[in-house]
């Protein structure tokens, strides 16, 4: 079968997640704020990928590569054509969503106007809001006189301004100014407008700008003006050469700066700006074919939709859920007791995140605990993760915190809280050279009778308690001492990693990992072959190694069943006679980010289940430090297996993945389940089973 009928472009498949994002923003059985959100995270989503993907796509072309075996069977100039015109349809219809949003919140009075829909009612108001809050905060450029258009920010927008000026009778050409306006993103996006008659109104701040085009340019004697919107993202690579004699995190700092002014990948405008301004501005920003050029609506950056006010319309937005407890775990005496008993599984968001502050907060005051070790990848901006640490070294206890400074788009609020750390007397360890770290795991060691007795926890997802409200991860509690044994072992390498350990229970990249999985799929193939209980299910946030896809195409062909659950990327492509005709693939995107990974292995009937935080991607697997650890209590094997089934049984948000990639939502004549919401419901039956 040729390269191309094989696999999944890796960036296509990508655009077509996002598209899937775009199906809840136009589900009408979302509620409707809910779904101006999803809009937000679509258009956010499509910044990432231009500043990352679509960039690094770009380098390679204008490096005459064609790359056509990475690229999945298509040339690097070929697939920049062919984004540009998936995302240009995708801008479309996004803009016909919101559209049809707005149509909709109007009808439950919520209204966004424009500058000319506001009454005499709302002016006052608008001005003071103007003059107060967002005049001292405006930076306008004048572009006539300039060589060149000052470097503008990455993903920042901007009011382009063409003023037509008053000139004498006798002139030939009326004169023009081309001007920028950069819109503030220290002010909210969205204003909320005093209303007299029950209803709620918003101006986007864009339009109340445009409302007071009229007291910025007073100066001007103008006879016309007319304002239209522009943005330009740029290449989001990290360089980290340069000057030996700087330190890491001043390299680091110096390169986070750096992308602003990196090469632009995309620039998005208007559809009505005026040809003459649209042309003025490519030429003096130097943009041509090689970059995204890519007509918009009037307004950009909609990733500010992500934070549309609430406007206290309980019926618009999704039911609140309590995080639930853990069964048999409570946040009452001592949590390291109740782990030393028996492994416990959190489930966020499903269940509170607080047991993991929990453990540390009470690491950091139990006097017989003498060490901490742990991995950040990603912290909340306020974390109480890092105030834990902080906490456990104030009262005398050793801690190390492998802290991964390149996360990307993180890097400045993560550089901050290892500055703040490293003064409060945490030891750092950066990483390792070459590899990110984005393994999750914490090990302590506690005095009990005169023997250290390790604790600790390994996660799918980061130690952050924002996210862990809306993406779903699991993390293992455990006493186990050969787990936490190989833990500490990890640790070892990032202080000594010219030494490569050895591990029995633990797959950790990128020594081992690959060859971990195919060990694990070639185990199944054979079971099949012997007619032993066989099988491989997986959860997933992307999957685009070949090698590994070759794998299951390999264990698809020996009869081993596979089912895949994959948000993201999916560059395998199932269903395929005579190559994946034993593989079935699905995609959930509903009110949560799923996030966990997860590998179920059949192992002719004693199950191998392991946690990862780790998808099967070439750069996790052999260019990252990753941990996926085995689950051996069988109570919390038989708790995993149940949540898979509930996904895998999910006919309203889940899609399947096809060789058409078309998101097509599972349908069926079984009873309508919302995995989602169906696994709440099943924690919340087990815990009144106690």
């Amino acid at each position: 079968m040729l390269e191309k009928n094989r696999y999944n472009n890796r960036e296509i498949s990508w655009l077509q997640f996002n598209a899937r994002v775009l199906q809840e923003a136009s589900d009408e059985t979302v509620p409707l704020i809910e779904r101006l959100r999803f809009l937000g995270i679509f258009s956010n989503n499509l910044d990432e990928f231009f500043k990352v993907r679509y960039a690094t796509v770009k380098r390679i072309a204008q490096a005459g590569k064609g790359a056509k075996k990475a690229l999945g069977g298509i040339t690097a100039s070929k697939l920049l054509k062919q984004i540009t015109q998936i995302v240009i349809d995708q801008q479309s219809q996004s803009l016909d969503i919101l559209s049809n949003i707005q149509n909709e919140l109007r009808e439950h009075d919520i209204f966004i106007i424009r500058e000319n829909e506001v009454t005499e009612h709302q002016a006052q108001f608008l001005k003071d809001y103007f003059h107060k809050k967002v005049s001292p905060a405006l930076v306008t450029y004048l572009l006539n006189d300039l060589e060149e258009i000052p470097r503008l920010k990455d993903s920042s927008a901007y009011l382009a301004i063409k003023m037509i000026l008053n000139t004498p009778h006798n002139a030939k050409v009326d004169e023009k100014q081309y001007i920028l306006i950069e819109i503030p993103r220290g002010i909210d996006r969205f204003v909320e407008v005093p209303s007299d008659d029950g209803k709620d109104y918003i101006i986007i701040l864009d339009d109340l700008i445009r409302y007071n085009l009229q007291s910025i340019f007073n100066i001007f004697d103008y006879k016309s003006i007319s304002a239209h919107m522009i943005k330009i993202t740029r290449d989001a690579e990290l360089d980290m050469a340069g000057d030996l004699s700087k330190s890491y995190i001043e390299k680091l700092l110096s390169s986070v700066k750096d992308r602003i002014e990196g090469q632009p990948v995309r620039f998005v405008y208007d559809k009505n700006i005026e040809h003459d301004t649209l042309h003025f501005l490519l030429s003096k920003m130097g943009i041509d074919d090689s970059d995204s050029i890519i007509p918009g609506g009037r307004y950009h950056n909609r990733r500010d939709y992500m934070k549309f006010p609430s406007l206290g319309a309980k019926n618009l937005l999704y039911k609140k859920y309590s995080a639930l407890p853990v069964k048999g775990l409570s946040m009452q005496g001592s949590l390291l007791q109740k782990i030393n008993e028996k492994d416990y599984l959190q489930y966020t968001p499903y269940h509170t995140f607080s047991y993991t502050i929990r453990f540390l907060r009470e690491s950091a005051l139990d006097p017989k605990v003498q060490t901490i070790k742990i991995t950040i990848y990603r912290l909340a901006e306020i974390s109480h993760i890092a105030s834990s640490l902080i906490n456990a070294v104030k009262n005398g206890k050793s801690v190390t915190v492998s802290i991964e400074l390149r996360a990307r788009f993180d890097e400045a609020n993560n550089i901050r809280y290892a500055e703040q750390m490293q003064q409060e007397g945490v030891k750092l360890i950066f990483g390792v050279p070459g590899l990110k770290v984005h393994c999750k795991a914490c090990v302590i060691e506690r005095l009990e009778d005169k023997k250290l007795k390790k604790y600790g926890f390994i996660s799918t997802g980061n130690f952050n308690e924002n996210t862990a409200k809306v993406y779903t991860d699991y993390t293992l509690f455990t006493a186990n001492a050969s787990i936490l044994k190989e833990v500490n072992k990890v640790f070892e390498f990032f202080e000594t990693n010219y030494k490569v350990n050895k591990y029995k229970h633990l797959i950790v990249s990128p020594h081992y990992s690959r060859s971990s999985f195919e060990s694990l799929i070639n185990t199944e193939i054979k079971n099949a072959k012997q007619n032993l209980p066989s099988g491989i299910q997986l959860k997933l946030n992307s999957l685009s190694d070949y090698k590994l896809i070759d794998k299951l195409y390999q264990a698809s062909r020996a009869g081993v069943k596979i089912k895949l659950i994959v948000r993201g990327i999916c560059c395998l492509i199932p269903g395929v006679e005579g190559m994946s005709e034993n593989i079935e693939a699905i995609s959930i995107i509903d009110k949560y980010l799923e996030h966990p990974r997860l590998f179920i292995f059949e192992n002719a009937g004693d199950r191998k289940i392991y946690i990862s935080s780790a998808d099967w991607m070439t750069r996790n697997v052999d260019y990252r430090v990753e941990i996926s650890c085995p689950i051996y209590q069988q109570d919390i094997q038989e708790e995993l297996v149940k949540t898979f089934e509930i996904c895998w049984d999910d006919n309203v948000k889940a899609r399947y993945f096809s060789h058409e990639s078309e998101n097509t939502y599972v349908k069926n004549n079984l009873p309508k389940l919302r995995s989602q919401f169906a696994t709440y419901d099943y924690y919340l039956e087990n815990l009144a089973k106690q």
